[in-house]
């Protein structure tokens, strides 16, 4: 009988359709973290205006290969991890004669999201490094310009120039971020989703659906934004840089930007973020659905 659970990858391929929605978002937000000029800083939709004008449409999709290898590593083992520690937790509550009925606690979602946050960001970091300097080259001077042409090309290229140990550059904040990201972001998530399904108020109660998809999943994607905006740009910050440690940035970011650079870009992370959490989800729960739906039409023919 076909095995009726979702492949772990669901969740990478999930992943690469929003950011591939999505890219330009992100790449105004490594742009907006990273900027240190002083005085007046542009917006996000004026960074992606400067973009366009001076390097033309394709400009603001600089660094996708980069951005769908990131979700093709970090973002399927994050979201697999996650789904197959829930289902255990999931399995041993019900196999418990005290627990029979219920689902993993809010505290549960969050230790399994941390869980397989932090084995996602391990994964997903060389993929994130290049992410973010492909992101970045075309506001660089022409001379620091790095020219990676695609996102392997710029994994090598980090290899022969900087040593493989450059690939773990910026590990510790990235994995802080991942377990900060998917320790809300999805717990929030199936949190949200069961409130919504279960509740006694007839007012908020919804169908499972595409609504009730998106309402929760934009929930948890202004919840993992708040959560996640300072390790992001450390993260940000930290593997845009060739030398210096973490410590030394933090102290030249809050002697020169005080405390608040920690936020910046909140908004232009919560604007890609919102919308890319909710077709991240929707694109996963479509795909789950096409599943089950094919594994039942296959054991029944």
């Amino acid at each position: 009988m076909p095995d009726k659970k979702p492949p772990f990858w669901f969740g990478g391929v999930a992943a690469s359709m929003a950011a591939a929605c999505t890219h330009p978002l992100d790449l105004a937000k490594v742009r907006m973290q990273t900027n240190k000029s002083e005085g007046p800083r542009p917006g996000m939709l004026r960074t992606l205006g400067m973009s366009i004008s001076s390097d033309g449409m394709r400009s603001i999709y600089q660094g996708l290969s980069a951005s769908l290898l990131r979700q093709l590593t970090y973002s399927m083992v994050r979201i697999g991890s996650y789904e197959a520690i829930k289902d255990r937790l999931t399995n041993v509550l019900v196999n418990r004669a005290d627990f029979l009925g219920r689902k993993p606690t809010t505290s549960q979602l969050i230790i399994a999201g941390a869980v397989a946050g932090g084995l996602g960001g391990i994964a997903g970091n060389p993929a994130d490094i290049v992410l973010v300097r492909m992101t970045t080259d075309a506001v660089r001077p022409p001379e620091l310009q790095r020219g990676y042409r695609h996102a392997l090309d710029g994994v090598l290229r980090i290899v022969q120039e900087e040593g493989a140990l450059a690939l773990t550059r910026g590990w510790m904040p990235n994995t802080i971020r991942a377990v900060l990201m998917t320790s809300s972001q999805m717990a929030t998530y199936d949190v949200c989703k069961n409130f919504f399904l279960t509740t006694r108020h007839s007012e908020l109660r919804m169908r499972d659906g595409l609504l009730l998809h998106a309402v929760s999943s934009g929930i948890a994607g202004f919840v993992a934004t708040t959560i996640c905006s300072p390790a992001d740009v450390i993260k940000s910050r930290i593997m845009a840089r060739k030398t210096g440690s973490i410590a030394e940035m933090m102290r030249t970011s809050l002697r020169n930007e005080g405390p608040m650079f920690l936020f910046k870009g909140w908004t232009p992370a919560f604007v890609r973020l919102g919308p890319n959490t909710i077709l991240l989800f929707v694109f996963l729960e479509q795909l789950k659905q096409f599943w089950m739906k094919s594994t039942t039409l296959t054991s029944s023919s």
